[in-house]
Parts: structure tokens; sequence; C-alpha cells
């Protein structure tokens, strides 16, 4: 005689199982590999940006920053239709959902023709990872008991770091195989044995009746991407022309239509009355500009010391190293620390931290000492794990439980955001600095964009000047996200100064 279990006691015993210590580990091992996985593959395709621009596919310089941002913008805008989502369908089915659709992305990303097949790849494997991250946070916060979430929210926001530097060494790895499709190949691969290992692992979570917001997700995605394609094509096509200028225009016409959708919305994607929040829109701002600098800084690293110090792609991916010590070494004495010297004074060193590192980096060369430059990195790694466990835990506490999804996905579209506003910001400022500091027989003649273009045509003998216009550029863009950090750093610390001083003003006896 056979017996099936009811659907609701399978639920049941696989919580039981969940709540087990050893499960728990498990679990978290598994979620933090999903994350590893989705914020690795943003730094990854950095380190293949100078084998793309030689490839056979021959894309411009404005195609090599949508290949790396298609992905990201994607998965910034529709990190919280994930979150989302799953409140309503259930975590563990998004998860997998998300996962199967990073593989099919990545699999056509893989076997992709021609750039505007790369370029739809990119984009399923960003909607795929939209609905990979939040629900990852998600699952914990259901999962694991109310005295051990604070350290499992602590190990998931360090992967978000970590899982840059991760993407860097495996793909500087995979990479040195010769071929940039390989990358992608082996993104089908993991994605695949993580969706069979959420399957068997990850409990079921309750759901609830929250309605979603297409209209509001169509005009965030609309918004964002108009944002991106004003600051892309602004070297190419130049700042004062019509689509440029329409980007800009559209993209604020677009916002403004996403606020007031959303504030009269009976369930928003995301209420815009949450940011009027000061501690919650002083930590989105924070973990925007965070990773605005980091991301700009992965997508500089690898073409620098490949173009500017001659490593090989596998040395490249271990160039970036120095940035994980910290985050390894810190990240579980971050909150104690903070509790320390207070949370401002925490977020303070953070961004010094930070843009310091990064305008440290910017006064290397082809001829500063490697231990120099990581140096630098590790200055910035300081400043990445002070910073990121504090923001997400502010971001985090500011949203009931219920809505854990939504919550993770904010802070999830703050961390992608910066990073797709990064790597668009810094392409754009080394594409206009590198065409400029061309010598002007090369400039005149031939009008090269690309590195890869620039040493086609330059000649026998004058790799080096393209090379120093390269760095030319590369030493620009990092003083510019470098001075950019500081300044936004500046404003979250008013934010917070300007909340506190609010708040012991409506309560005296505090």
């Amino acid at each position: 005689m056979q017996f099936t279990v009811p659907l609701r006691d399978r639920g049941a015993i696989l919580r039981d199982r969940a709540s087990r210590p050893a499960a728990q580990r498990g679990l978290l091992a598994v979620m933090c590999a999903c994350v590893v996985l989705v914020v690795g593959m943003v730094a990854a395709i950095n380190l293949a940006v100078p084998m793309l621009a030689a490839s056979a596919l021959h894309p411009s310089a404005s195609a090599l920053v949508w290949i790396v941002d298609t992905y990201v913008i994607c998965f910034a805008c529709l990190v919280i239709p994930g979150g989302a989502a799953a409140d309503r369908f259930g975590r563990k089915g998004v998860l997998l959902t998300g996962l199967i659709l990073f593989a099919a992305g990545a699999l056509l990303s893989a076997l992709a023709p021609s750039v505007s097949l790369l370029l739809a790849g990119r984009a399923i494997t960003g909607i795929g990872a939209a609905a990979v991250l939040p629900n990852t946070l998600a699952v914990l916060l259901h999962a694991v008991p109310a005295e051990n979430r604070g350290a499992a929210i602590a190990t998931w926001a360090a992967m978000t770091g970590i899982g840059g530097v991760v993407g860097n060494v495996g793909g500087g790895a995979v990479l040195s195989g010769g071929s940039w499709r390989w990358l992608f190949g082996a993104a089908v691969l993991i994605a695949l044995l993580l969706a069979a290992l959420v399957g068997w692992i990850t409990p079921v979570s309750p759901r609830n009746d929250r309605r979603l917001d297409p209209l509001g997700t169509v005009l965030l995605v609309g918004a964002s991407v108009a944002l991106l394609l004003g600051i892309v094509q602004g070297p190419d096509a130049g700042w004062t022309s019509p689509v440029v200028i329409a980007g800009f225009v559209c993209a604020a016409v677009l916002f403004t239509a996403w606020t007031l959708v959303e504030l009269r919305a009976e369930q928003p994607l995301l209420d815009p009355r949450l940011l009027r929040l000061p501690a919650l829109r002083s930590a989105c701002l924070g973990m925007t500009a965070v990773f605005f600098g980091l991301f700009a800084l992965f997508y500089i690293n690898a073409s620098f010391l490949q173009y500017g110090k001659g490593f090989g792609v596998l040395r490249t991916g271990l160039g970036i190293l120095p940035v994980t010590v910290p985050l390894i070494l810190l990240a579980r004495y971050v909150g104690r620390f903070a509790q320390r010297i207070g949370l401002e004074a925490t977020i303070a060193l953070a961004f010094v931290f930070v843009g310091g590192g990064l305008l440290g980096l910017s006064t290397s060369d082809a001829d500063t000492p490697y231990p120099v430059y990581a140096g630098w990195l590790v200055v910035c790694g300081i400043g990445v794990a002070l910073a990121v466990p504090v923001l997400s835990g502010a971001i985090a506490g500011s949203l009931p439980k219920a809505q854990a999804g939504v919550g993770a996905g904010l802070q999830s579209t703050t961390r992608e955001f910066g990073s797709s506003l990064g790597v668009a910001v810094i392409g754009t400022v080394l594409t206009a600095r590198f065409a400029a500091a061309l010598p002007a027989d090369i400039r005149t003649r031939h009008d090269p964009h690309t590195v890869a273009q620039a040493l086609a045509v330059a000649g026998p003998g004058r790799a080096d000047e393209v090379v120093a216009a390269f760095v030319s550029g590369a030493d620009l863009g990092l003083r510019v996200i470098g001075v950019s950090v500081l300044i936004l750093g500046a404003l979250v610390l008013l934010q917070g100064l300007l909340s506190r001083r609010h708040t012991t003003g409506r309560n005296p006896n505090r």
C-alpha cells in the first residue's frame, strides 16, 4: 500500500527540516551561491570587454557599455517586481524560475552570432537575476530564526560585495580558455546546478495576495533605459544630439509619470512615500553611491590591467583580489564596530575609504608597481566592507516582514542601479577622454572609440601611444567617480544628521 503526503504537510516537513542548524547552514550556503552567481556575472563580463572589442562581432564603444549594462539595468529595474511576484506567488517558485531564465539567457548569449542577439541574451539573463537576488534574502528572512537573522543578513550582504570579486577571479579562469563565449557557457551550468539545489533544500514560504504593478514596472524600466541611453550615447552621438537630449527628456518624463502612478496605485510596486522615511532614503542613496563606485572600478580595472599593465585575463581576474581581503576579514565585526563608534561615523569612514581609494587608483599608470595599485584596492575594499552590512540592515529594518520581498528588492535595486550608473558614467568619461587623447592623425583619419579599433589602425610601433590615451581616460574616469562618491557620501551624512535633528525636535524627552 502506498501513502501520499498532502502538499501542506510536505511544506511543514520542509520547514521543519530547514529549522535544523545544519539545514540552515546549507540553505544559507545555497542562497549565498545564488547571490554570487548573479552579482558575479556583472563583474565577470568586464573581463571579456577586450575580447569582445577584438571579436568578429566588432562592437562599438557604446555597444560594449550596453553589453555590460543591459544585464545590469534589467536586473536593477525588475528586482522589485521580482520580490513582489515572490510575495504573491511563492519565493521558492520565483527563485527557481529566475535561475532557469538566467540559464536560458546565458545560453543565448553564448551562441549569439550578432551584437543584437547578445544584447537580447543579456536582457533575459538580467530578468532571471532580478527574480533570483531579492528572493535569496526573502527566503532567509522567512526560514532563519530571529536570533540568527542578523548574522544571516550580514553574510548575505557580504556576498553582494564578494560576488563581484568571485566573478572577476572565476571569469578570468574561464576566459583564459580563449573565448568570451565560454563565460556564458559556464554560467548555464552553474545556474542549472543551483536550480537543482534550490528545489531540494529551500522550504516553501507563505504567500500573500499582493497585486502586481505592471504599469509601474514598465514606466520604471523605460525611465531607467532612457537615462542610461543619454549617458552612454553622449560620446558617440554628441551631448547635444537629438538621441541624447531625447533620452534625458524621456527619463525625466517617465520617472515623473512613474511617481504619479505609484502614488495613486492601491498596491504600488514601490510606494514613493516610503522615501519620506529619512533613514530609508539615506540608506538607499548610500547603497547606490557605494556600488556606483565599486562597479565603475570593476569595469575600468579589467581593461586597465590588460591594456595598461599587460596582464593576461586570468592574472587580471586575480588582480582584483585585494578588494576581497577587507570584505572577508571585517564583515563579521562591522556591526559591533558601528555600535561602538556610531552609525554616522561608520558611514563617513566608509565613503572616505571608497572615494579616497578611487582617487588613489586614478594616480596609477602603466609604470605604477602592482603592489601600490593593490594597496589602493584594499582601501576601497575597507570602505565597501564598512558600508554594505550597515546600509543593508538599515533598509531591511525599515519595512514590515510581510513585505520582505519588496524590501529585499529595494536593496537590490539601489545596488544594481548604482552599478549600472557607475559603468555608464565611467565608460562615457573613458570613451570621450580616450578619443581626445589619441594622436591627431589616428583620431582624424579613423575616429576610433575603443582600444581594439585604435590598435587595428594605428600601425606598427604605435601601440604605446594608444595605451597611453587609454590610461589617460581611465585615470580621469576614476577621478570623476571618486569625487562623485565623496560628494554623495557627504549628502548621505547630511541627510542622516538632519533626520536625527528632526526626530529629536519632535521628541524633546529623548
